[in-house]
């Protein structure tokens, strides 16, 4: 396991730090999922029919283009119901249960935490989910629906969940060379409860808010007691207020910040680096499972 020159890459110190530790944050970023087969965000899967990914995340685009935003958030939501969680899902939620003082932050909206049973008292997803729903006319309308799978979600959006029969071509909705249906605002789901709004996905777009109240809930929790250890995890401390959190909860001489990442030295160089942080380089899917087997036991991915 490498790691920067600033940072431990210590397994035997980690772990003493580890067992010693009872208030545990977590903050998750879009690499946790790569080991799951979903492309990150801001990464080399950026690009979705030649449409820059975070351009198509505002409320601006969805109001200029439903239809074409709505593909692009049906097609994410078809590739994480065909993905499964990965062990280091499956670490976090077990480290969650044998450590009451854990918190996990996560970025990602994907809905693996929550697939690998992750308590839902001990879990805060700071962007918002796929498989949640509300109105457009929010704040006004205040219908959501918490949690919806449907695959298609509308006929419109079929092409989204269309399998890929020939593996040698792209998929036809990831094709730039092929045009895409025009897909007209009365074809998308509408509120069921004003029924002039359209319904859009629960997740936070650039340029929105956060969830106060759980904003809330975090803040209480950090400034509640000192934390032991902070666990950055797949993501590169860029997008606020995510990438404050650690620092926020860092108590001089206590805290141990420990980077988990595929490229950690441009991940770490966004942080403060202080004596006693850890930094491991590589899949968290690989190395989360090993570095929390002393609290957690041997802890495997199910089948499914």
């Amino acid at each position: 396991m490498a790691a920067s020159k600033a940072a431990y890459s210590s397994v035997s110190l980690f772990h003493e730090k580890l067992l010693r530790s009872n208030r545990i944050l977590a903050i998750c970023g879009a690499g946790l999922s790569a080991a799951s087969g979903l492309p990150t965000f801001r990464g080399a899967g950026g690009l979705w029919r030649n449409h820059n990914a975070v351009e198509l995340a505002t409320p601006e685009a969805f109001e200029a283009d439903p239809g074409l935003v709505w593909l692009f958030y049906a097609y994410r939501r078809h590739m994480a119901l065909e993905a499964n969680p990965n062990p280091a899902h499956y670490a976090l939620a077990e480290l969650a249960r044998k450590k009451p003082g854990f918190r996990c932050l996560t970025q990602n909206v994907d809905n693996l935490h929550v697939r690998a049973q992750h308590p839902s008292e001990q879990l805060s997803l700071l962007h918002g989910s796929l498989f949640a729903l509300k109105c457009s006319n929010a704040p006004g309308c205040k219908w959501t629906d918490p949690y919806n799978t449907a695959d298609p979600l509308c006929p419109a959006l079929a092409p989204a969940a269309e399998k890929n029969t020939d593996p040698t071509k792209p998929l036809p909705l990831l094709d730039p060379s092929k045009p895409l249906a025009d897909i007209k605002p009365d074809e998308l789901p509408h509120c069921p409860e004003c029924e002039t709004g359209l319904v859009r996905p629960g997740v936070v777009w650039f340029g929105e808010p956060l969830d106060e109240g759980m904003l809330d809930e975090i803040d209480e929790w950090i400034e509640k007691e000192p934390v032991d250890m902070v666990l950055v995890i797949g993501t590169s401390s860029f997008v606020y207020p995510a990438a404050g959190y650690a620092e926020r909860a860092r108590t001089e001489g206590r805290t141990a910040v420990v980077t988990v990442n595929l490229e950690l030295g441009s991940a770490q160089g966004r942080n403060k680096i202080e004596e006693g942080d850890f930094g491991f380089e590589g899949d968290a899917a690989v190395l989360l499972p090993e570095l929390l087997k002393p609290v957690i036991g041997e802890v495997e991915a199910p089948l499914e």
